[in-house]
């Protein structure tokens, strides 16, 4: 018998939705498994994400919940229509499945923001420019992974290029800007891409200046995708050992705080290219 694969953050996050839904209306898996038909250890795999639940039943079991918020609903049966694959599933099983995970959550976003105070933001890499990023991973990744993951890394950027852009405000420190990945010469090159890349209408891009001192989330990086509906925003960290994604309030709330703090303390987009600019004129 075929395993199953292993369900999908956005998957799982739908599962975790029904749950919640279902506690805070008082109702127990024995009731959800009596309006579908089902025993409760499916009902149960439906809100670990591991069994998928259609549209349909999404809705059924909302009506029963009593849940009022329609648009929170529409987004919730908009996640089980898995009628249509998205590109990244091509690389599942050659991939890790955070980086499959990272695709799916900029596709489905109504808006990204973002902050990184080593690396240029992945959606707006260059190729060499990743190339030297997963290069210098630990223990080394073989070379055909690495240039996969730069495919499938490049390919993620076509969320700021299709009919319907996502909107994206990428803050970004100095240093990130300074520490030569692949050379000066690739450097150069990067720079002079991300300049190109601010004048987009869709892209906002602003630097922190290393004058401004203490930051908070020093050392990581952070991604917030918002969702149609902002109780269905998520939160995606790094780590060494890959992605990590949060979607508790309160830590949703602390990572809206943080994304403002970079607001009010970034240069204005014109100065950020200016500087940008600058530093590609010293190498």
């Amino acid at each position: 018998m075929p395993t199953r694969p292993a369900p999908t953050e956005r998957q799982k996050r739908l599962g975790a939705e029904l749950r919640s839904m279902r506690l805070a209306a008082g109702r127990t898996t024995e009731y959800a498994a009596g309006l579908l038909g089902l025993d409760r250890t499916k009902v149960s795999n439906m809100e670990s994400g591991v069994r998928a639940i259609s549209p349909e039943r999404v809705r059924l079991l909302a009506g029963n919940y009593e849940c009022a918020d329609e648009r929170y609903v529409d987004a919730l049966t908009a996640m089980a229509d898995v009628g249509k694959r998205g590109w990244w599933q091509q690389y599942r099983g050659s991939l890790p499945q955070g980086l499959l995970d990272v695709a799916e959550l900029e596709w489905f976003a109504t808006r990204l923001r973002s902050y990184q105070s080593v690396h240029v933001p992945g959606l707006l890499q260059i190729g060499e420019y990743a190339r030297a990023v997963f290069a210098a991973a630990l223990p080394p990744l073989p070379d055909s992974e690495v240039e996969l993951r730069v495919v499938q890394r490049l390919r993620r950027q076509q969320v700021l290029e299709r009919d319907s852009p996502v909107a994206y405000v990428a803050y970004v420190h100095e240093w990130a800007l300074r520490m030569q990945f692949g050379g000066r010469r690739v450097m150069r090159e990067q720079l002079n891409h991300l300049s190109r890349a601010s004048e987009r209408d869709n892209v906002e891009l602003r630097v922190l200046p290393v004058e401004a001192g203490a930051f908070p989330g020093a050392g990581h990086a952070v991604l917030y995708a918002h969702g149609p509906v902002s109780r269905l925003d998520t939160v995606q960290l790094d780590s060494a050992h890959g992605g990590e994604f949060t979607h508790s309030a309160a830590q949703l709330a602390k990572y809206q705080m943080h994304m403002d703090w970079w607001e009010s303390h970034t240069l204005s987009p014109e100065d950020s290219r200016g500087l940008i600019q600058s530093i590609g004129r010293e190498l």
